[in-house]
C-alpha cells in the first residue's frame, strides 16, 4: 500500500477547551499507533493544522473520521501527496501548541505572525511543520 502525506486545517468548536484537546491527543495517539499513522499537530484555541502520514487507505479512513468529528468544522485538505518515506515518523502525533517560536515561524511562512492556517499554501504548511519538528523530542 503506497505511503501518503495529508495536511488539513480545521476550526475547533467553541467548547473545545484544554481538557478536550488533551483528550483528542490521547485518543489520536492510540488510534494512530494501531494504524501505523504518524504525524504532527500545530494548534491554538481556534485552529488545527495537522499532518498525517501513513498508508493511503488508513489516511482516507482517518480523514473521514475527522470530518465527522463534531469537535472540528470547516475541515479542509490543503496538501496531499504520495511519498517515498515519512518526515514525521517519530510521533504517532507530535503536539506543537502556538508559542513565541511558532509566531516567528508563522511570519516566516505566511503574511502574519498570527496562526492563520487557512491562509497557508499546502507547501508552506508542510515546510512550517518540518521546521516545527526540529523543536520536538521524539515520543
Amino acid at each position: 500500500m503506497p505511503l501518503a502525506r495529508l495536511i488539513y486545517v480545521s476550526t475547533l468548536c467553541e467548547n473545545c477547551d484544554e481538557l478536550a484537546l488533551k483528550n483528542i491527543l490521547t485518543k489520536s495517539r492510540e488510534y494512530n499507533k494501531e494504524r501505523n499513522i504518524t504525524g504532527l499537530l500545530s494548534h491554538n484555541s481556534d485552529y488545527f493544522l495537522q499532518c498525517l502520514e501513513g498508508s493511503r487507505e488508513e489516511l482516507n479512513h482517518t480523514y473521514n473520521h475527522i470530518i465527522n468529528d463534531s469537535r472540528h468544522s470547516n475541515v479542509t485538505i490543503i496538501y496531499y501527496k504520495e511519498i517515498h518515506s515519512r518526515q514525521f515518523g517519530d510521533w504517532s502525533m507530535g503536539d506543537v501548541p502556538q508559542t513565541q517560536l511558532t509566531s516567528l515561524l508563522n511570519l516566516q511562512f505566511s503574511g502574519s505572525d498570527e496562526f492563520k492556517p487557512y491562509e497557508l499554501t499546502g507547501e508552506s504548511a508542510y515546510l512550517m511543520l518540518l521546521e516545527l519538528k526540529q523543536h520536538l523530542p521524539s515520543e
